[in-house]
């Protein structure tokens, strides 16, 4: 079950993407525009993109219904989170939680069951992404709410990562599933975000719509990578590969940023390594 050289690459690629667009959101201010900039800026891509892939087969369209509901609440718990968290407290809590539950949910659902040490690897992984939200005493500085709102919003991931890795190998079409998932998940989002903010909208939006569009380009380049892998490969371990953002954005701050290095970072890094080759090597 170890992933192709390729595919590693390929996955380690939208992981790095992945983390750059991260770090243009952080430095936004207001999240919830930002946010909505790149669900929208990634519908208008997918309008492009439409004429050029066929429609989705009908076993796609409930793994795309379920997705497009998953992924509002993810962004629904995820600003939640944020409003008594730090980002990069809550962040690493919520993406490194999300392997596991995938790990679970596959094994439970017998849809796929990862080796011993497979498990291992992503155990290694997980744990090296989520020590990267800990502040130096070793606890969450905000309390027990943030970590239970991370928390869910992890859940929230493996489930769309469930359903979006079982909807691209519905029909064998997984480059349409891609564009019509693109097309519709940010819609919920988007609407109930022009409600919130209808009085002050167009010049919100006005301010950060060409950093959002750049940040929504490489978001959904990030995930359409990360969804052909899942449809080829064991969901589990591209999720735990794809998790490895939260690595590369702390290396983005450390060296952009000229944040410091530290002992924990070293030993995440060192975390995630080990638990990659073990992934490989055990697969």
């Amino acid at each position: 079950m170890s992933l192709q050289p390729e595919i590693v690459a390929l996955v380690l690629l939208a992981a790095v993407v992945h983390a750059t667009w991260n770090a243009l959101a952080k430095g936004s201010g207001d999240k919830l525009i930002t946010v909505a900039v790149i669900q929208g800026s990634q519908t208008v891509f997918a309008l492009f993109a439409l004429p050029f892939v066929p429609v989705p087969s009908l076993e796609a369209f409930p793994y795309l219904i379920a997705s497009v509901v998953i992924h509002t609440g993810y962004f629904y718990f995820l600003m939640k989170a944020y409003e008594d968290g730090d980002l990069s407290h809550v962040y690493p809590l919520a993406r490194g939680s999300a392997p596991l539950l995938v790990a679970i949910l596959t094994s439970v659902l017998a849809i796929e069951t990862p080796s011993m040490g497979g498990i291992a690897g992503i155990l290694l992984v997980s744990a090296g992404i989520i020590s990267l939200g800990f502040v130096g005493n070793g606890h969450y500085p905000s309390g027990a709410r943030p970590v239970r709102l991370a928390l869910t919003t992890g859940l929230f991931i493996s489930a769309y990562t469930l359903s979006d890795g079982l909807g691209t190998r519905a029909g064998d079409q997984p480059f349409s599933y891609i564009v019509w998932l693109f097309l519709w998940s940010g819609i919920p989002f988007c609407m109930a975000t022009a409600y919130v903010r209808r009085k002050t909208l167009f010049g919100d939006v006005a301010k950060r719509w060409k950093a959002g569009a750049a940040a929504g380009f490489m978001s959904a380049l990030a995930y359409a990578l990360v969804l052909y892998a899942m449809s080829l490969n064991a969901m589990a371990y591209v999720s735990a590969l794809r998790e490895t953002s939260v690595l590369f954005a702390a290396l983005i701050g450390i060296i952009a940023m000229k944040e410091p290095l530290g002992l924990r970072r070293i030993l995440a890094a060192g975390a995630i390594t080990v638990g990659i080759i073990v992934m490989q090597v055990a697969g």
